[in-house]
């Protein structure tokens, strides 16, 4: 089975002319609020580009949730921002909701042609690996990991998350491209002190001067979560039989 990395957003459609599993990295922030709202309830989440789309969803469904951030910050009319920790149960059980991102958005919907789309954080490194792992042996497909990034650039917090799905997956199982292998020694060098090296990113550093500093601490906690969003048919569920798992 062959892995490959694309850094950048934008570079999603690769990934899908290859035919591959895809799994979506935004660990700062995207990734990790709808992994964490999925887990505590939430029915579905539909990403969108766009605010213009987001708005037009909510019109055509009031019911539905409005959450995400442009400049970090929740837009005008929202019911949530991008924090992972206000999708609490309490918030999002049996709601659906729509979210737009500056950039974790725009890699799941680049990447939607693809048969499989999953979504990959560090809070669900293992288990988004070893589910995405069982998929492509059965459909005897390769597996990418599509990092969203920052606004269109590299992002280090999410290459090092690429390097965790790395190394969750089984031993022998997988031949890794290139910039995988980077990915993974990159993360074996930071998983000792894992906030403290994701904190020297500059997207981590911009969070916290913002106030988010309890956001970036949530988003490092490795392997947390037993539970794998994926995505198809233009909205974000979990994976049902991750809770049936041995993993």
């Amino acid at each position: 089975m062959q892995v490959d990395l694309e850094l950048l957003a934008r570079d999603a459609g690769k990934a899908v002319g290859r035919g591959d599993l895809i799994i979506v990295i935004d660990v700062l922030r995207s990734g990790t609020s709808i992994l964490n709202a999925l887990t505590n309830g939430a029915q579905a989440a539909l990403p969108a580009m766009t605010l213009e789309e987001a708005y037009k969803l909510r019109s055509k469904h009031p019911e539905y949730l409005l959450a995400g951030e442009r400049g970090g910050h929740k837009p005008k009319g929202f019911d949530l921002g991008n924090s992972p920790l206000e999708f609490t149960p309490e918030r999002v059980e049996g709601k659906t909701f729509v979210i737009t991102t500056t950039s974790g958005t725009a890699a799941l919907v680049r990447s939607r042609a693809a048969k499989w789309v999953l979504v990959g954080v560090f809070l669900n490194a293992l288990v988004a690996a070893r589910k995405a792992e069982q998929i492509a042996e059965r459909e005897r497909i390769g597996v990418s990991v599509v990092l969203s990034g920052e606004k269109g650039r590299f992002s280090l917090e999410d290459f090092l998350c690429a390097g965790a799905i790395a190394n969750s997956f089984a031993t022998g199982r997988a031949r890794f491209s290139d910039k995988v292998q980077a990915a993974l020694l990159a993360f074996k060098q930071a998983e000792n002190d894992l906030t403290g090296n994701v904190m020297k990113a500059k997207h981590a550093e911009h969070l916290v001067q913002q106030g988010f500093k309890a956001d970036v601490d949530f988003s490092c906690s490795l392997n947390a979560f037993r539970t794998v969003p994926m995505y198809a048919d233009g909205k974000l569920t979990l994976y049902q039989q991750t809770a049936s798992s041995n993993l």
